[in-house]
């Protein structure tokens, strides 16, 4: 069997809980179920499909350095792995031309929070436009009990305390989409990352207010959101309000960035750095990898399976 990834040494780390255990698991499942043994002969495993990861880009130049040491840290939680980035705009590489210089399989993991348009749309449309690649979309990596941990510590060292008091609370920021899917996701990273607060109360917001139903053209009617968005100043106001008067905020976001830089801005206390490397985000990168290739083998296994000739003489190497 594969080693299991390497757990972080940090103040931060907590046990592992189910999604954390799994993201254990999966790593070596995923490896186990491509070795398969058709009647009698076992054929090698094929090359790991390249990793890439999808940054949306930006023009603040801290941007790249930030993404460039998370995927250093992805390689070093699992050497071999070929690891490569792509930008869907403002910096270069671009995803595109990442894909063109690729051969094989490649497997896509967003650097992004929800399900909005650049997952559901642009990185499906990006795979399509590379026919000569095998590929897929891992999944964004919010919500997840991992992106919790990794928005935790960057709330510490920030200075956010560690103990929970009524007068406490924290905005959740993220760069806010039309798409419903992508604010239901940010709701249930702030319900994650109050449960790991111990219950301090997590407000999700956005960089910007998203448009009202009433000025949202009717060809965007499908992304239309259900109400107007908060923004982190609303999120801090209606906290406020609610008699809360020690008020941090953490953001999901990657890299700084124009939204980063915003959201931090408006921050009345403590605003958390960026994710960038830390290590619980590292190790949801390679989850989502994992979950795209586990999903993968198991509609090979079923296909296998189906085949009534195949079906018995079909098994798992472990």
């Amino acid at each position: 069997m594969t080693a299991p990834l390497p757990h972080p040494t940090s103040a931060s780390s907590a046990p592992l809980g189910k999604e954390d255990l799994a993201a254990e698991i999966s790593a070596q499942l995923s490896t186990q179920l491509r070795r398969v043994r058709l009647r009698g002969f076992r054929h090698p495993a094929p090359p790991a499909p390249t990793l890439v990861a999808v940054a949306h880009g930006s023009r603040d130049p801290r941007a790249l350095p930030t993404v460039r040491a998370l995927l250093d840290r992805v390689r070093a939680l699992r050497p071999g792995l070929p690891v490569r980035l792509g930008h869907i705009e403002l910096n270069r590489p671009l995803l595109a031309d990442t894909l063109a210089e690729l051969h094989g399989a490649a497997v896509l993991v967003p650097l992004l929070f929800g399900r909005g348009h650049h997952v559901t749309h642009d990185l499906p449309a990006a795979l399509a436009a590379a026919p000569h690649l095998t590929g897929r979309t891992a999944e964004p990596l919010g919500p997840h009990t991992l992106l919790a941990e990794a928005l935790h510590g960057r709330l510490l060292e920030a200075g956010f305390p560690g103990d929970r008091s009524p007068r406490t609370a924290v905005v959740l920021a993220a760069a806010g989409s039309r798409a419903p899917r992508s604010a239901q996701d940010t709701e249930r990273t702030a319900q994650l990352l109050s449960a790991r607060l111990g219950g301090t109360p997590v407000v999700p917001a956005y960089a910007s207010a998203l448009p009202s139903p009433a000025t949202t053209p009717a060809r965007d009617a499908p992304r239309r959101p259900s109400r107007i968005a908060p923004t982190v100043a609303d999120a801090v106001r209606e906290l406020t309000a609610r008699g809360h008067d020690r008020i941090a905020v953490a953001g999901c976001f990657t890299a700084p960035g124009r939204f980063a830089a915003q959201c931090a801005a408006a921050a009345p206390g403590p605003a958390a750095a960026p994710l960038g490397d830390h290590p619980a985000l590292a190790r949801l990168v390679l989850h989502r990898y994992d979950q795209a290739l586990l999903r993968c083998d198991q509609a090979l296994l079923a296909r296998t399976g189906s085949d009534p000739e195949s079906a018995g003489a079909a098994t798992v190497a472990v």
